[in-house]
């Protein structure tokens, strides 16, 4: 039987391009991962194994990796993009940014996303906000040393990192680069499904609606 592990398959390329820049560099081409993640010693038969692309930015690919015994393939995902989301972590930031400014998620959600039916609107937003602050809040759970006792807002966390409005994600993938295997995307590469860490000190919530997002946000 193959081996199989729980890690994910999904690994952080450190990169401080924009999306703009990874895309215009073809910067994929130089990702590298010198060793297999399930058999460091090596014999397994590890080797590149080509790119996909990514819907959005549009032409950005991702370097993939594949471990023939382990019968697992492995990518590279730059800082710039949002794990397991189309987009990228600047353009979350952007949408948070846009509700704290709104008078309503409703308001908010029609400037985002006019193209898309009303409903759609509001699911586009919501989940985005969801998803961040989940983020956010398993960030804090899991390195107490540096967020100990910060609300989870954007807000919060650029003022313990000293990190500028609109970068704040792109520098969490650095902060918490040990814990990414634990932390739900569109920050991490953990399994969205498992939103919970550290033995429970956060669980998923049930959505009750669109609601003013919190201030700081």
């Amino acid at each position: 039987m193959p081996e199989r592990t729980a890690m994910p398959v999904q690994l952080r390329f450190a990169t401080s391009l924009t999306s703009e820049q990874y895309v215009s560099q073809e910067a994929w081409q130089r990702a590298s991962l010198d060793r297999c993640p399930l058999h460091p010693a090596g014999g397994c038969g590890f080797k590149r194994h080509g790119s996909y692309g990514r819907c959005e930015p549009p032409g950005a690919r991702v370097a993939r990796w594949y471990c023939r015994t382990g019968r697992t393939t492995f990518s590279l995902l730059p800082d710039c993009l949002a794990a397991k989301l189309p987009g990228t972590l600047v353009e979350l930031e952007q949408v948070l940014a846009a509700l704290a400014q709104a008078p309503s998620v409703e308001a908010a959600a029609d400037q985002l996303r006019p193209d898309i039916e009303w409903a759609g609107r509001l699911r586009w937003v919501g989940r985005r906000r969801r998803l961040v602050h989940t983020a956010l809040v398993a960030v804090i759970a899991l390195v107490p040393e540096v967020f100990g006792g910060c609300e989870p807002t954007l807000g919060a966390i650029a003022s313990s990192l000293g990190s500028e409005p609109g970068a704040v994600l792109v520098a969490l993938r650095a902060v918490a680069q040990q814990q990414l295997p634990q932390l739900p995307p569109p920050l991490g590469f953990g399994a969205r499904a498992a939103q919970r860490v550290a033995a429970g000190v956060f669980r998923r919530q049930h959505d009750s609606g669109p609601r003013a997002p919190p201030a700081g946000w």
